[in-house]
């Protein structure tokens, strides 16, 4: 498994202490699933999904790293990304699989990927950039009960000798940084 190192904050999460960072309007112990190393749900006592908690906590979108919120979709950053600008793009309700997905969410789900597309090329002006969805436990979701799509910037060369001989990515950039570049970069609706 690779590990991800950018910040001393981090080292406990490394270390396999805790969950690592909480992103604000999530629980701790459902955090790795935004994008982390642990298998969960992400399901709470009240029935929502970790990303359903973070999109309706009531708190500040640079808080909870939310990019973008459309009428039935929205995008947020991953808070244990394989690479600075990893973004997700999904439905505000929590669906498992594509199917599950009314007309216009799917409609505006892509029109969000597009725009993070966008978005990505115009902050890190990547090599290329990965488009992807992991549907359900066995093919690597880590938060299976909530579709979301992985938007994130590649480059020639992005893999060296810290990933290949130490299983570890070096972030050089915060999270928030990325989500004001990635913000400020996101087309207008």
């Amino acid at each position: 498994m690779i590990e991800r190192l950018w910040a001393g904050w981090r080292s406990s999460y490394v270390n396999g202490e805790d969950d690592g960072p909480t992103p604000a309007g999530s629980t701790s112990t459902n955090a790795a699933a935004h994008g982390g190393a642990a298998e969960t749900s992400g399901a709470s006592d009240d029935g929502k999904s970790l990303f359903e908690r973070i999109l309706t906590c009531g708190l500040p979108d640079e808080q909870t790293y939310v990019l973008w919120r459309g009428h039935r979709c929205a995008a947020l950053l991953n808070a244990f990304p394989y690479t600075s600008g990893h973004l997700m793009v999904l439905p505000q309700r929590a669906v498992a699989d594509l199917d599950q997905l009314e007309r216009d969410e799917l409609t505006e789900l892509w029109t969000g990927v597009e725009q993070a597309v966008l978005a990505v090329r115009a902050a890190y002006q990547p090599g290329g950039i990965n488009v992807g969805a992991n549907l359900g436990l066995a093919a690597g979701a880590g938060v299976p009960d909530h579709l979301h799509i992985h938007v994130l910037p590649r480059w020639e060369g992005d893999t060296n000798f810290m990933t290949t001989v130490a299983e570890t990515r070096v972030m050089p950039e915060p999270l928030d940084v990325s989500w004001r570049k990635l913000t400020a970069a996101w087309p207008p609706a």
